[in-house]
């Protein structure tokens, strides 16, 4: 069980509050520190399809990536927000959390799931399974509804919060922590945690169920397939392996609704394009002018690892056409002239 009398509190508004926008009216629940694996509920430690589970879900650590230090996994469940803290709990904590973690049964509701699913993939062998990753099904709706799609156009955490349509609320305590990592990059190293630390660790978790209500029910269900695609290839875009993802679970197939339509969408996949040594700059272009162009000739999602790496591939999301067509200009900027 977690602390008996917990000392710090979080509002989370749910799905069912009345209103269109935040306020502090929002269901008030306990804050639990959590450095053994016993002080996390049952049916998230041991998943099974009696007890289903959405959880908002989010990881702070020390340059963040494959080779950064993973500090803090957050949990947010209706009724508590549990900060695990992989610094105290060590190695054996995060592993007690690595069924829940890569298990269908429990939807994890996040904001950008690229490198926390690689942080937890090279430090500790977790394949995330079965997110819904908020960034990606904003922008599925703004598809959706007309909108016309624009490359690297990645709303952020903070503007997703203060978009009425979702969640209606300004959070600059987020600049606070940032100016914080900036000054000292180690910010979520030390201990104990300081107040801000538990403030801002569940304020990055605490909206996320009311969000993922927000979003779900603007989704169709050509939507939520996609949706359900792009997480599972966001989650394996950085966890480069020798077996291409061969031990990874197998993607969502095309639900029979979505299969019979006049269209039916176009199988995704993931794609990581290798750049030979010297070649990087050609594909990026000046001030990255020729990677911009390939993106928005195609309709398939380009990235880059920048500076946390992988230095020398390209990722490629999207529809098979449009990321073989990707594939050929990428390479057509790295032939020599």
């Amino acid at each position: 069980m977690a602390d008996d009398l917990p000392s710090h509190q979080a509002h989370v508004p749910l799905p069912l509050d009345p209103g269109g926008l935040v306020s502090d009216d929002a269901t008030l629940v306990p804050i639990h520190i959590v450095t053994e694996a016993s002080q996390l509920p049952v049916e998230f430690l041991k998943p099974c399809p009696q007890t289903k589970l959405v959880i908002g879900f989010d990881c702070e650590g020390v340059d963040l990536c494959r080779y950064g230090a993973l500090c803090i996994m957050q949990l947010a469940f209706p009724d508590a927000i549990y900060l695990v803290d992989a610094i105290e709990g060590g190695d054996m904590l995060i592993e007690a959390c690595k069924p829940a973690l890569e298990s269908r049964y429990i939807t994890k509701v996040i904001h950008d799931c690229k490198r926390d699913s690689e942080a937890l993939y090279f430090q500790f062998g977790i394949k995330l399974h079965n997110v819904m990753d908020t960034q990606i099904a904003y922008s599925l709706i703004e598809v959706q509804e007309g909108r016309p799609r624009v490359p690297d156009d990645y709303i952020s955490f903070v503007s997703l919060l203060a978009d009425p349509r979702y969640c209606g609320i300004s959070y600059l305590e987020k600049e606070e922590v940032r100016v914080l990592l900036r000054q000292d990059p180690n910010f979520w190293k030390y201990r104990p945690l300081s107040e801000l630390m538990i403030r801002a660790a569940a304020d990055d978790v605490r909206f996320l169920l009311y969000i993922y209500h927000k979003l779900t029910e603007k989704l169709n269900a050509q939507s939520l397939w996609s949706l359900a695609i792009r997480g599972e290839l966001y989650c394996r875009c950085f966890c480069i392996s020798d077996n291409d993802f061969s031990d990874w679970p197998d993607l969502p197939p095309i639900p029979d609704d979505v299969a019979m339509d006049t269209e039916p969408p176009e199988e995704e996949i993931l794609s990581v394009l290798n750049v030979p040594p010297g070649k990087m700059g050609r594909v990026i272009g000046k001030k990255g002018a020729s990677i911009l162009s390939i993106k928005k000739s195609c309709n398939a999602e380009i990235l880059i690892g920048g500076s946390k790496g992988p230095p020398d591939k390209v990722f490629i999301i999207g529809p098979v056409k449009q990321v073989r067509k990707a594939e050929a200009m990428l390479r057509g900027t790295m032939l020599d002239m």
